[in-house]
């Protein structure tokens, strides 16, 4: 069965060839956004591939394999794009940040939370922690010391200051 990830959302069209306005703020979109790379697209997950990708303003621009023209990718506006989570080839050490979700968070080897969720903001993506109360670690190497995927476990060594 394949995994699901979502990667971002079509927002509009560009122009009259039919290229897409892609909304992402996907870590490793150098790697999906490339050539011939499948994309699922909205909730049936219709397949397509990418013929071309360009940056403009911001958002990432795509065009799609046997489409070249806006009436015929009109139907994709406001979808999710999905990848299969086996077709990104991720190096040892790299992860996803939704991999993290259900992670205990230890410090100083006293559980202090579970991930719940992430946030990304422009210098480094926040990890959201549910403990006795909610808050937030940032998933840089000056807070967290290891991740621990085998047995869930992320290993902080600031987490407890954090907690407000």
């Amino acid at each position: 069965m394949k995994t699901y990830i979502k990667v971002g959302k079509i927002i509009n069209t560009f122009g009259i060839k039919g290229e897409l306005k892609v909304l992402s703020d996907f870590e490793f979109k150098d790697r999906i956004f490339t050539n011939d790379f499948a994309l699922f697209i909205g909730d049936n997950k219709i397949k397509e591939t990418i013929n071309n990708h360009r940056v403009h303003k911001g958002l990432d621009l795509i065009l799609l394999n046997n489409y070249s023209n806006i009436n015929e990718v009109l139907k994709y506006k406001n979808k999710i794009i999905y990848i299969d989570k086996d077709d990104l080839k991720l190096n040892p050490g790299e992860y996803l940040l939704s991999d993290l979700i259900n992670f205990d968070v230890y410090d100083n080897d006293k559980i202090i939370g579970k991930v719940i969720d992430y946030e990304k903001n422009k210098a480094y993506s926040l990890l959201k922690i549910m403990g006795e109360k909610t808050f937030y670690i940032p998933n840089i190497p000056d807070f967290i010391i290891d991740i621990d995927f085998k047995d869930k476990k992320i290993i902080t060594n600031k987490g407890s200051d954090l907690i407000l």
